[in-house]
């Protein structure tokens, strides 16, 4: 079975003072580094030939280590080293990558995440974001459109631009939010991050339905059960509970048939979210119905027809009188 994080650890965007949220990924970006690292201090006559001098390098199961060049690069060195850490030692480290360099964006994230409430977290994923930027430049932003994730040196700018959307939200300033999520998906339509899905349940909650649409539009190959319950309730809302609406819910529940247990109260929701999930599990509904319950009750009438057509999907017997023996 096919196992990811659940959204709400997804990307680097924490609640401040919960720790990190995705460490073991981005110590995986190091060795990915020193690749990088590698091959820009070899000449190749083609890129057949870079291929076959990389294949060489794995078929040891060793990458060579490399010495960082910049100032950059030895403060995201001194980042991974902070990733295998925690508390004060996790906060000196990152200060001093920022010492070295101070367009070390995921020294920002870094600090952000240990940050003591919101509001501080938001000025120092608003740093990052910058410092981001200004390691980019501007030619990044122009010709790398449309594949950003691809390349290791945007990803701590996208870690903290993910982080500012989040706090954002939590603030209240949800258009900007958004916006983020947006411009992201434009940058990296391929969504590494997992935004595609926060951005779904945001857009539901805030009623931008055509901006959903086209969303949903974007991604029409998407198997999980937030997709397909998100589709079932902006088709709900497009066309009321007619027979487009119903035969979306019916999908929806062949994705993930433990969504109504969860949305409809049948089963309580448990204490601590599931870290993990997997497609059509138990695990991957407590996550969505965690994520996007809102949006069904902020609909008016939506959690009515869901179960209304739930009663006429079950077995007669199911439908007349409910089980003793049911959980």
């Amino acid at each position: 079975m096919n196992k990811r994080k659940s959204s709400r650890n997804k990307g680097s965007g924490a609640s401040p003072g919960l720790g990190p949220v995705l460490p073991d990924r981005r110590l995986m970006e190091k060795q990915m580094a020193e690749i990088t690292r590698l091959l820009n201090s070899r000449e190749f006559a083609s890129i057949e030939e870079a291929n076959e001098f990389l294949q060489q390098v794995l078929s040891t199961g060793k990458v060579p280590e490399t010495t960082p060049s910049t100032p950059l690069e030895q403060a995201q060195e001194l980042v991974y080293q902070a990733l295998e850490t925690s508390g004060g030692r996790r906060v000196q480290l990152a200060r001093r990558a920022l010492e070295i360099s101070s367009d070390c964006a995921d020294a920002y994230v870094v600090l952000a995440e240990a940050a003591r409430d919101v509001a501080e977290a938001k000025g120092l994923y608003e740093q990052g974001v910058k410092a981001g930027e200004r390691a980019l430049g501007p030619e990044t932003f122009k010709h790398d459109v449309g594949h950003f994730w691809g390349i290791i040196e945007t990803r701590p700018y996208m870690r903290a631009r993910q982080g500012l959307a989040e706090v954002q939200w939590i603030l209240g300033e949800r258009q900007q939010a958004i916006e983020h999520l947006t411009e992201m998906l434009r940058l990296n339509p391929n969504d590494n991050q997992g935004l595609r899905y926060i951005l779904a349940n945001w857009l539901l909650v805030e009623h931008q339905d055509e901006a959903l649409g086209r969303l949903l539009k974007q991604y029409p190959d998407e198997y999980s059960a937030n997709w397909a319950y998100t589709r079932a309730l902006y088709t709900f809302r497009e066309e009321g509970a007619g027979r487009k609406a119903k035969a979306a819910l019916q999908q929806a529940l062949k994705v993930n048939p433990f969504v109504p247990l969860y949305l409809s109260g049948v089963k309580k929701m448990p204490r601590r979210l599931p870290e993990y999930v997997g497609m059509g599990d138990e695990n991957e509904a407590i996550a969505y119905v965690a994520e996007s319950a809102e949006s069904w009750l902020t609909t008016p009438g939506a959690v009515e027809w869901f179960v209304r057509v739930l009663v006429e999907l079950a077995p007669p017997d199911q439908g007349r009188r409910p089980r003793s023996n049911q959980p």
